[in-house]
């Protein structure tokens, strides 16, 4: 929820504390499940490289989102390139910088911009799943994430996953990045 510009600012910056505290609370507690905890992707099959970003289809993304909101019983979103092209550049970022962040210089309201996304957005960054089951697991057993990943105030999303190459060491390997937007109406 880190770069949704409504509600006002303040409403943020407590959300943020919220996330930074069930973060720290996830991490000591549930390491495998959580969001931002580490989990030692498996070994790749014969002539798979761990150096490849894991292959994802828009359908199956769908699938997986809109199949654990309707689980919720929440309704499913439409897929957006343009978040997606914004959660790719975070990806990206994570794994080239091998940093589990929501801003690494750049905000999430900096990446959709220049995405040309300009909504109300919310943002989920997991490192170290090696599926999006997984990914979407630890999301929901945090509550911000879960938040973010089933509220109603969105419309649509976009994820992206990037690998750290296997040549050089990581701390998570594989970095997630989804975000969902909206109109900023609905947080009136």
């Amino acid at each position: 929820m880190i770069g949704a510009l409504m509600p006002p600012p303040q409403f943020w910056n407590t959300r943020l504390m919220q996330l930074l505290r069930s973060g720290f609370m996830i991490l000591a507690t549930t390491s495998l499940l959580a969001a931002c905890t580490s989990i030692v992707p498996p070994a790749p099959g014969p002539g798979r490289s761990t150096s490849a970003p894991v292959q994802l289809t828009q359908g199956g993304i769908l699938a997986a989102i809109n199949g654990t909101r309707a689980a919720n019983g929440k309704p499913p979103l439409r897929y957006n390139v343009k978040l997606e092209a914004a959660a790719r550049s975070q990806a990206n970022l994570m794994a080239a910088k091998d940093t589990l962040s929501h801003d690494l210089g750049v905000t999430l309201r900096q990446r959709v911009t220049t995405a040309g996304y300009d909504g109300a957005v919310g943002e989920n960054v997991a490192g170290g799943q090696s599926t999006l089951d997984q990914a979407i697991s630890g999301w929901l057993a945090s509550p911000a994430h879960r938040d973010t990943l089933l509220s109603t105030r969105f419309q649509e999303f976009g994820l992206a996953v990037a690998t750290v190459p296997a040549n050089r060491s990581s701390k998570y390997r594989v970095y997630w990045a989804f975000i969902a937007g909206g109109p900023f109406e609905a947080w009136h």
